[in-house]
């Protein structure tokens, strides 16, 4: 069973990464075809695209502190038995009476919803996951104002409240009535739990499932063998005024870290990739991922061609806006401004596909908000992992069957504010399987008249 690609580093500089030198380290991995050598770089890089989707287990030494060299622009304990001291049971109400207010839904399901973008049963299920970590190794200083030590539901109920609002742990820690260090301590320990007891919750789809995405996108679009929508998205902060590189500056003179994610037809993320400065390209972004890596090579969106009535090989692709490169497995739209019939209705399906993912950023950031505020000296070791079980919860909201919340999605673009960037890379065989996919468009509007 494969391993996801995670790169830990000693600290350099991303754009030495993108020469790689001599002088990196050399981090081994596995995936779903094999083992693999790849490059450490800045912090913790998240990759999902392997075929089980999941974290290393964690090393059981102790960890040191990485060295930051990197100087950028300004602008756990022994197992213990669960404790017997008396827990906050009551801490739901008591935070709702607290926090209501006229935005607050009366109702206690969707007030409940409000807060932590979940279900009470969807909840229930993620202490679940996380619950034996959670009790296993309490660190000091878990209690309320009270004295009593805090639930496992009162931990994770902070944590996702964090993450959901985006506010600052001082206001979190005001509306639980805990402390800002508790705050930190608390979401920290159910995000690295979330890495590891969720990761099954986030993995390329089996044959069988790839299937029953592609023939619904189909049905739905009309384009025959898709098997899902990119797209990418920058996560701003600000950096402490002692750092002065440009490694971490985008183009809209932000400092921004990547995310690029690949969603299926219910939005659901399938893989993802973090980490990375937000002052790459979206091209570049993709070409160091291992899901390039594995298409490439054939070990991904290889399965199945698809012969067409009129006899035109179709084989499995993704689709992305200009911002990507056109290649087999990868479609983007045509451009200009002399277009055909056949082209001009091939753009407009492919966008249709496409929007999947925009939508998909825009209710992850939307419902997630510490992914949309702007992170003040956020630790970028840390913020992968972040990043990471957002994502994470994402999914989790859809494969329960909780209905996402459209409400709480950004309304306007997820990286408001960011032109579209320009890639001008055309493979020959993504231009020719282009062509095969107009055709069999025109085909298919032709036999309907």
């Amino acid at each position: 069973m494969g391993l996801t690609d995670i790169l830990r580093s000693k600290i350099c500089s991303p754009t030495e990464q993108y020469h790689r030198p001599t002088n990196l380290t050399r981090a081994y991995h596995v995936i779903s075809s094999g083992p693999y050598n790849t490059w450490k770089t800045e912090g913790k890089l998240w990759e999902l695209s392997q075929q089980s989707m999941a974290p290393l287990k964690k090393s059981k030494k102790p960890k040191r502190k990485a060295k930051d060299s990197t100087q950028c622009k300004p602008n756990p304990g022994p197992k213990t038995a669960e404790p017997k001291a008396e827990f906050d049971d009551d801490w739901w109400y008591t935070f709702w009476h607290k926090n209501s207010g006229p935005t607050i839904p009366l109702e206690e399901e969707a007030a409940f919803k409000c807060f932590f973008r979940v279900s009470k049963n969807t909840f229930e299920y993620i202490c679940s996951l996380v619950r034996e970590d959670l009790v296993s190794r309490p660190p000091s200083g878990l209690i309320n104002i009270e004295g009593r030590l805090l639930s496992v539901e009162k931990q994770v109920a902070i944590a996702m409240r964090r993450l959901a609002s985006g506010e600052s742990q001082v206001s979190v820690g005001g509306a639980f009535g805990v402390g800002q260090s508790t705050v930190s301590q608390v979401t920290w320990r159910f995000v690295e739990s979330m890495e590891d007891r969720a990761r099954h919750h986030m993995k390329w789809p089996e044959p069988e499932r790839l299937e029953e995405i592609k023939a619904s996108l189909e049905a739905t679009f009309g384009l025959p063998n898709c098997c899902g929508a990119i797209d990418a998205t920058h996560i701003i902060m600000t950096l402490p005024a002692v750092e002065s590189s440009d490694d971490w500056c985008d183009q809209e003179r932000n400092y921004s870290m990547f995310l690029q994610g690949i969603v299926d037809h219910e939005m659901r993320f399938l893989d993802i990739v973090t980490g990375w400065p937000g002052s790459m390209t979206y091209a570049r972004l993709l070409k160091f991922s291992g899901f390039y890596k594995l298409c490439e090579s054939g070990k991904r969106l290889n399965r199945l061609v698809k012969m067409t009535e009129e006899r035109e090989e179709i084989r499995e692709f993704i689709v992305g806006d200009s911002s990507y490169p056109l290649l087999p497995w990868l479609m983007t739209p045509y451009e200009g401004k002399s277009l055909s019939e056949s082209m001009v209705s091939f753009n407009l399906k492919h966008k249709e596909v496409r929007l999947l993912a925009l939508k998909a950023l825009l209710q992850l950031k939307g419902a997630w908000r510490i992914l949309h505020k702007v992170m003040w000296r956020p630790d970028k070791h840390k913020l992968p992992s972040i990043i990471l079980v957002c994502c994470l919860l994402h999914n989790i909201i859809i494969d329960n069957g909780d209905k996402l919340n459209h409400d709480v999605a950004l309304t306007n673009h997820h990286d408001a504010g960011y032109k579209e960037q320009m890639c001008q890379q055309v493979d020959s065989s993504g231009q020719a399987m282009r062509e095969n996919l107009c055709r069999h468009l025109q085909y298919c509007e032709a036999s309907l008249v």
